[in-house]
């Protein structure tokens, strides 16, 4: 059976407090060998860094804070995303960015913590795990400043336009793919946008439990996204790239591992 990982799944939220162990187990005997928790604020970090403690080589963490939580950031922020940074199974900073959609931070206050998240990636020498909604024009700007981190960053779960995919890719993002490809009403267009993501830049996530594959035949009935359902989404991926889903676990592994410094998984 071919290896993925899913490199975005909010595992600490609620909904998976029933059943946390049960769903990872799933995962893991569908192929999906390794799941990357997101850290989506301090407090957050920190559960998604102590469960991913329990897996070792199974489950990964990263630490940041959602430009949603920026207006919870205080003084002692950064050191506390470095202390969590420190710990191996933290693979990356992040989820950090921009989101002007919902706008529950304040601009000034997304701009200021998403790049002092850049400047501590950057410290590091760590990947960066980014978010972006409705804010690329700043978003880039602000990338720009620091391109070399750049290489070592992921737009995770990229709904945008094919201009602001090209634009990432220029600055030599990679770009996270989810459900999203799924929803034939809202993300028809990634189903042509992902043909000119290079393989290279290539990788895959749930971003459960959120954002369930629309055009799965046997959904759940409590409608709640599992990392397990990352093999169909590949499948998605596969037909509109033209390749076998093999090749395409195949390649977006490898990447994973690489951009993520992760060892070969279990």
């Amino acid at each position: 059976m071919n290896k993925i990982v899913d490199i975005g799944v909010n595992l600490t939220h609620k909904q998976f407090d029933p059943d946390r162990e049960e769903v990872v187990k799933k995962a893991i005997e569908k192929g999906v060998t390794a799941l990357i928790i997101t850290g989506t604020s301090v407090r957050e970090s920190k559960k998604a860094a102590s469960y991913a403690k329990t897996m070792p080589g199974r489950l990964y963490s990263t630490a940041g804070v959602h430009p949603h939580d920026a207006k919870t950031c205080r003084e002692n922020t950064i050191e506390e995303l470095r202390t969590l940074a420190m710990f191996p199974q933290v693979v990356a900073i992040g989820e950090c960015g921009l989101d002007y959609d919902r706008d529950f931070s304040p601009r000034e206050v997304q701009r200021k913590w998403f790049e002092e998240q850049i400047k501590l990636a950057e410290e590091l020498n760590m990947p960066l795990f980014l978010h972006e909604r409705a804010a690329h024009r700043d978003f880039k700007a602000i990338l720009k400043e620091h391109k070399d981190i750049c290489k070592k960053a992921v737009v995770h779960c990229f709904t945008g336009t094919g201009g602001e995919m090209q634009a990432y890719l220029e600055l030599g993002c990679s770009i996270g793919i989810t459900g999203w490809i799924c929803d034939e009403r809202r993300g028809e267009h990634l189903r042509t946008l992902v043909k000119r993501i290079p393989l290279k830049h290539l990788m895959i996530e749930t971003d459960a439990p959120f954002l369930l594959p629309r055009n799965m035949s046997d959904k759940p009935n409590n409608r709640r996204n599992e990392p397990v359902f990352l093999t169909h989404i590949v499948e998605d991926i596969a037909k509109c790239l033209g390749k076998t889903t093999e090749e395409i676990k195949n390649i977006t592994y490898q990447n994973t591992l690489e951009f993520f410094g992760i060892e070969e998984c279990c």
